[in-house]
């Protein structure tokens, strides 16, 4: 962040955000120029009917493909398969962020061939993808991930036990539809969990070595949504000021990760969501306190002129709401409203000290630790892991 100024920003070509727009959705694959559509729905998919009838009004017919889980290599695989027999040409992912994952891995690798291990990161080949995805449409249905207007897609490794990334410009969907609506009815550990994901999402990219002061902005707007919405949207009423905030908020997220990369959090949430099939959203929760914190002290300790320095004390004033809020006052806010949502810690997903070590050695090399403020030796890293139990 030192000297000329160079920075790159790529996002899906179009963004439709407001509540009530999931109606649009049908012309809007229409005008991509389909005529089969793969629909890339979760474990209800009555909630894509609507989505489905339109479509069939439009005359254009349509394969439905279901996520229950957490994306993997083999889900990919099965997705991309049913796409290729149906003779699919744009791809529609409704739901949270599994699904939009799965859509997206699936429109990559349909329009490139070959198996998601040619391409994937880390347990890989890691080639470059050549070809645009098969045109898709990505509507989310909770508030965390981002991942319509993210250029990857994460699918786990049974076999590996990881987490691992399909990445490249040509993954972006062509349409992220943002309608606050879909959010109603969700409970409130879901809404808890993804929050805390996006609030970690535009925390994170505000203090990485690649911010730029297009994220900054976005990362700002998105943290002082976010913090005044949250909480309430939890424990007191999830109504339409609160659901745009933190369907914002995630966008916002979203669009920062992508050009700004992440850090500790992240880092640790793909080897842990490998090791023991943990839910994405409530990892990056458990680890964001104990994250911030050990950045915090390494910053001071070794690397006390960094630029990210200044920013956890502009964080604390985002997040506090208090013009004299201090780094510190940031990670006790982060922690206090965890307690408040009542976020449960690593152990509940099935880490324990002895895997510990295990953990960290998949961390150091993770993807998303390259954007970290400072590299973190192995005792700070041991630190947020044991912290975060």
């Amino acid at each position: 962040m030192s000297g000329a100024l160079s920075f790159e920003f790529a996002t899906a070509t179009r963004v439709l955000f407001g509540a009530g727009r999931l109606a649009e959705a049908p012309e809007v694959v229409r005008s991509l120029g389909g005529r089969r559509v793969m629909i890339v729905t979760g474990s209800t998919p009555v909630r894509a009917a609507p989505l489905r009838e339109g479509l069939d009004r439009l005359g254009l017919s349509t394969v439905l493909f279901r996520v229950e889980s957490e994306p993997t290599v083999e889900l990919a695989r099965e997705g991309t398969a049913t796409a290729i027999a149906a003779g699919c040409d744009v791809v529609v992912a409704l739901g949270g962020g599994s699904v939009l994952d799965a859509g997206k891995a699936i429109a990559a690798l349909a329009a490139n061939g070959g198996d998601p291990l040619d391409y994937l990161e880390v347990i890989g080949r890691g080639r470059p993808l050549t070809q645009p995805s098969v045109p898709l449409v990505a509507i989310p249905t909770t508030a965390g991930t981002g991942s319509e207007v993210t250029r990857n897609a994460v699918l786990g490794s049974k076999e590996e036990k990881v987490k691992a990334s399909l990445r490249s410009p040509l993954m972006l969907p062509r349409v992220a539809l943002v309608d606050p609506d879909l959010l109603v009815g969700a409970p409130g550990p879901v809404i808890a969990s993804s929050g805390l994901d996006a609030l970690s999402q535009l925390i994170e990219p505000f203090l990485s070595g690649r911010a730029n002061p297009l994220t900054d902005a976005l990362a700002r707007e998105g943290m002082r949504r976010s913090a005044r919405s949250l909480r309430r949207a939890v424990l007191e009423d999830f109504d339409a000021a609160a659901r745009e905030d933190l369907a914002l908020a995630s966008l916002f997220g979203g669009l920062c990760l992508a050009n700004s990369g992440l850090g500790a959090v992240h880092g640790f949430a793909a080897p842990m969501g490998g090791m023991f099939q943990a839910p994405h959203g409530a990892v990056c929760a458990a680890l964001l306190a104990a994250s911030l914190e050990v950045n915090l002290r390494a910053l001071r300790a070794r690397a006390p002129e960094h630029p990210s320095l200044p920013r956890f004390q502009e964080a604390a004033v985002l997040l506090t709401g208090r013009a004299e809020a201090r780094a510190e006052d940031a990670i006790a806010w982060v922690k206090e409203l965890c307690q408040a949502l009542a976020v449960p810690g690593l152990r509940r997903y099935g880490l324990t000290e002895a895997e510990v070590p295990r953990l960290v050695e998949k961390a150091r090399v993770a993807s998303s630790m390259k954007a970290n403020p400072l590299v973190l030796t192995d005792e700070e890293l041991t630190q947020i892991a044991i912290r975060s139990l």
